[in-house]
């Protein structure tokens, strides 16, 4: 008899595995029954075990017991026997011959009664623990509650997403700290076994959810908590909707690769290959997209690209700016899609939120999608709408064009004048980002050039006792590539210890550190006035070795110009560090090309003119202008200061030109005295 109770109950635990299949109102069944178990077995809980089984339809009381001649493993770890399992079925097999007989009315009034009592009593307990864990604050007070509640699958998930939510928006020495305590907590262990012990028959979404927040909270991925979980989501990512396998794929992104990882996505991509001809909704088709992920092969992200493409005509303005996300989460660009995309976002634009606009902004610059239009009706949309955004939604704004090389010049201004304005509004973060993003833009304003950069100066002034020694050289430098040199940061900078600090760095930050404390110094000594105090240390970096340029339609077209290649020199390199194209050396007229070895040091020559000609890349100028970014206006500037004549060649555009064309092109440049006089060159405008 004991064999055939503990048979009994191995098999309630395997149909409690099944309940998805059987259908909602299992669960309230297995409860009403092993209840009975667990206390004095009662007839009312076995008519209401037999009732429930005479109405489970045979096809899924069938796939039930095959799961169980499978020998399919929940709880214990060996296989049931074949001698178990014929027991099990024909316990099952006497419950339902039991239950064909006429039930009595008022037993089954009473069960009914019994049954509505202790389901409302379970609903009132669950309702309770829930209200007290929407009252929890910190981790400790979510297992303060387990450690007094009897807690059930489902107050178990919501235990470890609660214990996420309540540190993911702390600082991280927070984080630590909380952490830290929720580890160490008695309460702590027992809701990760129970986790681990329930992962089997809780519902699937509330498995993705509980596996998502336990790599968020910090448990480590090699503990048999995540194994288990990865293990557990494996076999059961059938079952999974949509939203789950969107958390599945963003749980698996911040994981380490191992074999149970590599499983579970290798699962997905599966999956979600098979789905995705079934898939008519719009929404649900992004969805999907964004679950495979950037590492997806090629062929399963053009089969998406192919079911998007019949889907254009019914995309609406909302459906676009998801779609942009979606694309941007596979790291895969179809023009066709991004252009009808952009079409639908710019007919529609008014009353975009905020927080949309930036996504698609930071998708075009994932995807390096370049679309000058609908930058431009975007920067046109935030303009018109200034009342609606506050200076660090605007901040962002900026941040996202310039990922993207675009310059809102009017919104550039605006923001120029609320800080001008009011600049005690501004905190460090915001004045890093404002000086990054006008100097690499190469923007000041027309009108309150000075008083906006002075502006920016006393706000960063306030912080100095505690800014960093990185983002002070950051600071410094975008205020040089400015040509403005701000005294109190630049003193405090080139202070001994701060620039061992800097120096000190190893790899790709040290390299960046140079590079930027020799614009620094290239700045003191060609930009300062000579009222300004310069520091007593500078740091001087050896000039780098020449670059060599293969430029042969620019060289081709200067020596039919010419006619000799003894008129021009090529890749020059200043003892500054600059290296030049092109130089050649002209009368002071700039109507007579000298031989290079007529005049050896045009310096100590009266009346010799060098002209450089720089050849720029598209990326050194702003999209779709012929203005040019910071690094190469201060190169510009700095190159007038040593006495040349700058021309600028845009090096994609003079490549289509026909070999006439190049060569009257260059021909205006050189001898001519109106054409692009440096002395006379705005930098800051368009050229």
């Amino acid at each position: 008899m004991n064999n055939k109770v503990g048979c009994l109950i191995r098999t309630i635990r395997h149909l409690h595995v099944c309940g998805s299949k059987l259908g909602p109102s299992f669960r309230t069944a297995m409860r009403t029954y092993t209840l009975g178990i667990s206390r004095h077995k009662s007839a009312i809980q076995s008519v209401n075990l037999r009732r429930f089984l005479l109405n489970v339809p045979p096809h899924r009381l069938e796939s039930s017991l095959r799961l169980l001649s499978h020998g399919v493993p929940v709880y214990s770890k060996g296989d049931a026997t074949v001698k178990e399992q014929n027991v099990a079925k024909s316990l099952l097999d006497e419950h339902m011959q039991s239950s064909s007989s006429a039930l009595d009315p008022l037993e089954e009034d009473r069960s009914v009664v019994e049954e509505n009592l202790i389901a409302k009593s379970e609903r009132s307990q669950s309702q309770q623990f829930f209200d007290d864990l929407q009252k929890c604050t910190s981790p400790c007070d979510v297992l303060d509650l387990v450690s007094k509640s009897a807690i059930s699958e489902k107050h178990c998930s919501n235990c470890f997403t609660t214990m996420w939510a309540l540190t993911k928006k702390l600082s991280e020495d927070q984080k630590r700290y909380e952490k830290q305590l929720m580890v160490e907590h008695p309460a702590f262990m027992q809701l990760c076994q129970r986790l681990m012990q329930e992962s089997r028959s809780m519902w699937c979404d509330d498995l993705v959810y509980s596996l998502h927040a336990v790599v968020k909270l910090g448990i480590s991925q090699n503990t048999r908590l995540v194994q288990t979980l990865l293990r557990v989501s494996q076999e059961r990512l059938n079952e999974c909707d949509d939203r789950c396998l969107s958390v599945v794929s963003t749980t698996l992104a911040t994981m380490e690769k191992s074999r149970n990882v590599d499983a579970l996505q290798a699962g997905l991509q599966l999956l979600v290959e098979q789905r995705i001809p079934k898939i008519s909704n719009i929404f649900m088709l992004q969805s999907m997209m964004k679950c495979i992920g950037k590492d997806a092969p090629l062929s399963l992200k053009r089969k998406f690209e192919s079911r998007v493409l019949k889907e254009l005509d019914h995309l609406t303005p909302l459906n676009a700016q998801h779609m942009f996300s979606a694309l941007a989460a596979m790291n895969h660009c179809s023009m066709l899609i991004l252009d009808a995309c952009s079409n639908k976002i710019i007919e529609s634009i008014h009353g975009t939120p905020f927080w949309q606009l930036i996504h698609v902004l930071r998708s075009c610059s994932i995807l390096r999608y370049r679309n000058v239009v609908l930058y431009s009706a975007i920067a046109n949309y935030v303009t018109s709408a200034i009342y609606m955004w506050d200076t660090k939604q605007i901040v962002l704004f900026l941040s996202a064009f310039e990922g993207l090389r675009f310059r809102p010049v009017e919104l550039m201004d605006i923001l120029a004048e609320k800080v001008t304005s009011h600049p005690e509004s501004l905190n460090l973060k915001d004045i890093l980002s404002i000086l990054r993003v006008y100097s690499l833009l190469n923007h000041v304003p027309k009108c309150q050039n000075q008083e906006f950069l002075e502006s920016l100066n006393s706000a960063l002034n306030k912080y100095l006792t505690r800014i960093s020694n990185v983002d002070l050289l950051k600071a410094v430098y975008s205020f040089c590539v400015l040509k403005y040199l701000p005294q109190p940061a630049l003193s405090q900078l080139l202070q001994g210890d701060n620039l061992n600090e800097l120096l000190k760095s190893d790899g790709l930050n040290k390299e960046q550190n140079e590079m930027m404390l020799h614009c620094v110094n290239m700045c003191l000594e060609l930009d300062s006035p000579p009222s300004f105090t310069k520091p007593a240390t500078v740091f001087i970096k050896k000039p780098s070795s020449p670059l060599v340029s293969d430029l042969p339609e620019v060289q081709e077209a200067l020596l039919k110009l010419l006619g000799d290649e003894h008129m021009v020199q090529q890749n020059i390199q200043l003892p500054h560090g600059y290296n030049i194209d092109f130089e050649i050396k002209m009368d002071a007229d700039r109507k007579k090309v000298l031989p290079v070895t007529e005049v050896d040091d045009p310096a100590d020559v009266p009346n010799v003119q060098r002209v450089a000609v720089l050849c720029a890349p598209p990326s050194a100028f702003c999209f779709g202008t012929r203005h040019p970014r910071g690094k190469l206006a201060m190169k510009m500037r700095h190159l007038k200061a040593l006495g040349y004549h700058v021309i600028l060649v845009h090096y994609q555009e003079f490549k289509k030109l026909k070999k006439e064309e190049a060569i009257e092109c260059l021909k205006g440049e050189i001898y001519s005295a109106n054409a692009f006089p440096f002395s006379d060159v705005n930098l800051q405008d368009n050229i």
